[in-house]
């Protein structure tokens, strides 16, 4: 039987975070994920400045900078006016090192972090290992994984399930994942066409309102990638044939042929775990809450999981128990996903999609009054930027 000290599930961005925060921290840990290398997820792309600082701990941000593009600037646009109501996330300079998301692909993030881990004398990663049984006493945590040659058996201290939408360790743990799924599908086009030489002034980062196709166009280094909604009667095929495809683009630009990287369907939940700890288990990331990609939280929220829970375990593994500390993290962490990610990204989609023009000459107000306000303003880059998130989740005891 292996031994060791933290077995983290899932070779994500969030479970390379942790895993490589503790390694660091000279802590024994085994990374399992049941892929065969760490995922090319296209949804995740946005880096927030406070998880950039984070980031700069494990001294990886330099690594993203050279990776991504600095987009300070997004944009609410309105498809049928073509009204933009324009942020500058340039505007927190001063109280922070990076005033901007960074439009960077997550796999980057994980891929770089495993092989650091591949590399570093306290951290073992395997891929192709699938974890299929859990089990926990007083003292530690007993695991089985599959490997296509064997099951493989291993006793730790702690266990962090960041093992995603469909997480075993949850599963195991027995926890359950209240919230909804959209009933719509959802389409994502990706296409080095210059789609900003059909907008006047396209920021990186848009969100596009209509109530009978709302959009996201978001820029990462290599190309645009296009977000929109479909019925839930739309076969996969049919969203994703070129037939679609030029219906989205004569709309979107005027032009039919255009060349795509990927075409890919999704279903958006919006989900938080009942806790996000059960003994000496925990959730982290997809495992522990999802929520649609508008705002580009999801991620961050996780890795801002990672942080919250590698200090506490790290602290207690060096100097000893410390119950009330790790049932503060899953206190706050949960608050986090429920007062902010959750409500946030849910107000976001339902302005884009708003069916009432009415309706949504209401919310353009309402944005541009935030826009015109200076101390509103601030406070509303603060919340989008998620420092607000994170100051209101250190507050909760």
């Amino acid at each position: 039987m292996i031994r060791t000290q933290v077995v983290i599930a899932g070779a994500g961005p969030v479970g390379t975070v942790a895993a490589y925060y503790l390694a660091r921290q000279g802590i024994d840990v085994l990374v399992l994920e049941a892929g065969a290398d760490c995922a090319q997820d296209l949804r995740a792309s946005t880096f927030h400045p406070p998880t950039l600082e984070m980031l700069d701990e494990l001294e990886i941000t330099p690594f993203l900078l050279e990776k991504g593009l600095k987009a300070p600037i997004y944009h609410y646009r309105d498809r049928r006016t073509g009204q933009v109501v324009e942020f500058d996330l340039g505007e927190l300079e001063g109280s922070t090192r990076y005033p901007y998301r960074l439009q960077c692909e997550q796999y980057h993030l994980a891929r770089a972090l495993a092989e650091k881990l591949e590399a570093h004398p306290k951290a073992t990663v395997k891929f192709g290992s699938r974890l299929v049984y859990v089990n926990q006493d007083e003292t530690g945590v007993d695991l089985a994984y599959e490997t296509p040659f064997a099951i493989e058996k291993v006793r730790a201290d702690w266990l962090i399930g960041a093992d995603g939408a469909n997480s075993a360790v949850r599963k195991w743990l027995g926890i359950g994942f209240d919230g909804f799924t959209y009933p719509e599908k959802f389409l994502c086009l990706s296409t080095a066409e210059p789609l900003e030489d059909y907008f006047p002034n396209l920021a990186h980062v848009n969100y596009v309102a209509d109530p009978e196709e709302w959009l996201v166009l978001l820029r990462v280094p290599s190309v645009w990638r296009i977000l929109l909604p479909a019925t839930p009667e739309s076969s996969d095929a049919d969203l994703v044939s070129d037939e679609n495809r030029d219906r989205v683009f004569q709309r979107l630009i005027g032009k039919t042929g255009v060349k795509t990287h990927h075409r890919t369907i999704y279903r958006m939940h919006q989900r938080v775990a009942e806790s996000f700890r059960k003994g000496r288990a925990f959730l982290i990331g997809d495992s522990a809450h999802l929520n649609n990609p508008l705002g580009g939280f999801g991620m961050n929220s996780g890795i801002h999981d990672a942080f919250n829970l590698c200090q506490r375990l790290t602290a207690i593994i060096k100097n000893g128990p410390d119950e009330a500390s790790l049932d503060q993290f899953s206190r706050q962490r949960r608050g986090a996903a429920r007062s902010f990610v959750q409500a946030q990204t849910i107000q976001t989609m339902e302005m884009m999609k708003e069916g009432h023009a009415s309706a949504q000459e209401k919310r353009r107000d309402e944005m541009l009054a935030i826009r015109n306000a200076p101390e509103r303003r601030r406070q509303f880059l603060m919340r989008q930027a998620m420092f607000q998130s994170l100051a209101d989740a250190a507050a909760i005891d």
